[in-house]
C-alpha cells in the first residue's frame, strides 16, 4: 500500500488505549472491497501482540483471500456463534463471549454488517458500541459507500442501493480513522487476478460497481471523509471540544415529500462540512395536527426524524400558523444560517395565482442561505 503521510504511527493507538476507561475505536476506512482494510487491521493486531497487548479476533471476514487468512494465524479467535435461519447456518460474532473474555483489544471486521435475526443487536456497529461501553478497545473496518449520509449520492453515480449502512455519528466518534488507499487501476488488477472475488464474480464486478469512474469517485469520497476526521481531531486538540462555530443548519421534514431521506442526508453532509449542529424540523401547521393525518403518514414522519438522529441531527416538531411563518420563527429562535428544503411539485398553472410556497419562504428568511433540493427521479 502507498505510504500515507497523514497516518499516525501504530504506537499512537497503543497510547490512546492507556488513556481512558471507555473503549477506543479505530476504523480502517476504504473506498471499496479489496483495498486491504482487513489485511492492515490484522497486521496492526500482530504489532500490538508483539508489544504485549491482549488482542483477540472477535470476528474477521477473510472472504477466502489467502493472504488475509494467513494473517489470522497466531492470533486468538473467539469462537463464533452459530445461528440457524431458514435452513441455513449463519456465523456471527459471539458478543457475550467477547465480553466475558474481556481482551484489551478486539478486532471486529465489517462495521456495517447486518446481524442474523435473533441477535441482541440488529447491526454489528451496535455490538461494537456495547464493547466500547464495557471498556474494550475495538479496531474495525468500513467502506465509504456504507456511510448513511452518502446513500443517495452512491446510488446516483453507481446505480447501487447500498443496503447495509452505518450512521455517520459512529465514524465521527472514532478515535482514529485510517484511510487504506489504492489506485483504481491497482484494485481492478487485483480483481482480475482473483485476489478479491472468484473469477466469475470479478468479471461482473468490473463491468458494474468496480468501473474506473465509480472507483475514482468513491476514492475521492473516502479521502474527503478522512480530511473531515482529521479536521475534527485538530479542533479538539485546539481546545474547541465541541468544534462548533457560528453556522447552524435546518432541514424541513415534510409529511408529503418523496425525498425526505435525501434532504436529511444533504443536511447532514452540509452540517459536517461546516462542523455545525443541525436540526430536522417537522413543521406542524393547523392542517397537520396529529388528529388530522393518518397513521401511515405519522409513521413516515417518525421514521424520518429517527433517521435524522442516526445522522447526528436533532429532531423536533415545531408548530406555527403557516409553513413559512413557522420556519421563519424557528430560524430566529435557533439562529439558523443554512436552510435545506425540497422543491415542491406545484402544477405550472398555479403560478398564475401568486407566490409559490418557496417564494414565500425565501421572503420570510432573507438572511439565510437556502439550498433547494430537486427530486432526482
Amino acid at each position: 500500500m502507498p505510504a500515507d503521510a497523514t497516518r499516525p504511527p501504530p504506537e499512537h493507538f497503543l497510547t490512546l488505549i492507556r488513556q481512558q476507561q471507555r473503549g477506543r475505536l479505530k476504523v480502517y476506512l476504504g473506498f471499496a472491497a479489496g483495498v486491504g482494510k482487513t489485511y492492515e487491521m490484522l497486521q496492526e493486531a500482530h504489532r500490538l501482540k508483539r508489544q504485549g497487548v491482549d488482542v483477540v479476533i472477535g470476528i474477521v471476514e477473510t472472504h477466502n483471500r489467502a493472504e488475509t487468512a494467513a494473517l489470522t494465524e497466531g492470533l486468538e479467535q473467539v469462537p463464533r456463534r452459530k445461528v440457524e435461519y431458514r435452513g441455513v447456518t449463519l456465523e456471527e460474532m459471539d458478543l457475550d463471549a467477547v465480553l466475558k473474555r474481556r481482551p484489551t483489544v478486539a478486532l471486529v471486521d465489517e462495521l456495517a454488517h447486518t446481524n442474523a435475526p435473533g441477535s441482541r443487536h440488529p447491526k454489528r456497529y451496535q455490538d461494537v458500541e456495547e464493547l466500547l461501553r464495557a471498556g474494550i478497545h475495538v479496531i474495525s473496518t468500513l467502506n465509504i459507500q456504507h456511510l448513511e449520509s452518502l446513500y443517495d449520492m452512491i446510488e446516483r453515480f453507481t446505480g447501487v442501493k447500498v443496503k447495509e449502512r452505518v450512521p455517520d455519528y459512529v465514524l465521527a466518534q472514532a478515535d482514529q480513522v485510517v484511510n487504506v488507499d489504492l489506485s483504481a487501476e491497482d484494485l481492478q488488477d487485483r480483481l482480475r487476478g482473483g485476489k478479491v472475488y472468484p473469477a466469475e464474480r470479478a468479471s461482473q464486478a468490473l463491468e458494474h460497481f468496480f468501473t474506473e469512474q465509480n472507483l475514482s469517485q468513491l476514492r475521492e469520497l473516502a479521502m474527503e471523509e478522512l480530511a473531515r476526521a482529521l479536521d475534527r481531531r485538530r479542533q479538539q486538540r485546539g481546545g474547541n471540544a465541541g468544534g462548533v462555530g457560528s453556522e447552524r443548519v435546518m432541514v424541513c421534514v415534510s409529511s408529503r415529500s418523496p425525498i425526505t431521506h435525501l434532504l436529511l442526508r444533504k443536511a447532514a453532509r452540509l452540517a459536517d462540512r461546516f462542523n455545525a449542529p443541525w436540526y430536522a424540523v417537522y413543521i406542524q401547521t393547523p392542517a397537520e395536527r396529529p388528529e388530522r393525518i393518518d397513521a401511515a403518514t405519522q409513521r413516515r414522519i417518525s421514521d424520518a426524524l429517527a433517521l435524522a438522529q442516526q445522522l447526528g441531527g436533532t429532531s423536533m416538531p415545531y408548530r406555527g400558523p403557516s409553513f413559512h411563518q413557522a420556519v421563519a420563527d424557528f430560524v430566529r429562535e435557533y439562529a439558523i444560517t443554512h436552510l435545506v428544503v425540497g422543491r415542491s411539485r406545484r402544477p405550472w398553472f398555479r403560478r398564475w395565482f401568486g407566490q409559490s410556497p418557496l417564494d414565500r419562504l425565501l421572503w420570510a428568511v432573507p438572511n439565510v442561505d437556502v439550498t433547494v433540493v430537486g427530486n432526482p427521479g
